[in-house]
């Protein structure tokens, strides 16, 4: 499982691999930065890039990416719906499933409270994962948690099943 938390900056994401019958465990996880000052278009290509090169080396089963939310700077949302829109399309591309999971909803997943601060999300990915220090930066702890939250959506459907990676 791919979780992706979008960013024209940087991008967060986090590889997250388990099921029914094992226990989850980090893969890997990471942010993909582009150049600050670079021009939009190059930053865009730089993150479809960089998602290529993870689905490729990863070959996730489904992707997770953080849906939109409601920002009071219109510039900045309208900026990271770009960044939305070229994982997405990386995404399609690699002919995966993919779910937009709410901001919220992540945090509620992951910590009990849609209301948690960005330590509080990277505090508890780190006990669901047993790691020792969360994932840093915070945007990969955050790519870490849209992945798990996605896992644990899927965990019903994977024990009907009768497995699950």
């Amino acid at each position: 499982m791919l979780g992706i938390d979008p960013g024209t900056a940087t991008c967060g994401y986090g590889v997250v691999s388990g099921g029914a019958q094992s226990p989850a465990r980090l893969v890997e996880c990471g942010v993909i930065r582009t150049r600050a000052g670079a021009p939009l278009g190059t930053r865009l290509g730089v993150v479809f890039d960089g998602i290529g090169d993870l689905l490729a080396r990863h070959r996730p089963d489904a992707v997770a990416v953080e849906g939109l939310f409601h920002g009071k700077n219109a510039r900045s949302a309208l900026v990271l719906g770009h960044g939305r829109g070229v994982i997405l399309l990386a995404v399609e591309r690699a002919g995966l499933p993919v779910a937009e999971i709410s901001p919220s909803e992540v945090k509620r997943a992951v910590t009990g409270t849609g209301a948690a601060t960005k330590g509080q999300v990277g505090e508890m990915v780190a006990r669901l994962l047993r790691l020792a220090t969360p994932p840093a930066p915070a945007d990969a702890a955050d790519g870490t948690a849209i992945a798990l939250t996605h896992l644990l959506r899927l965990m019903p459907r994977l024990r009907l099943a009768g497995g699950g990676r």
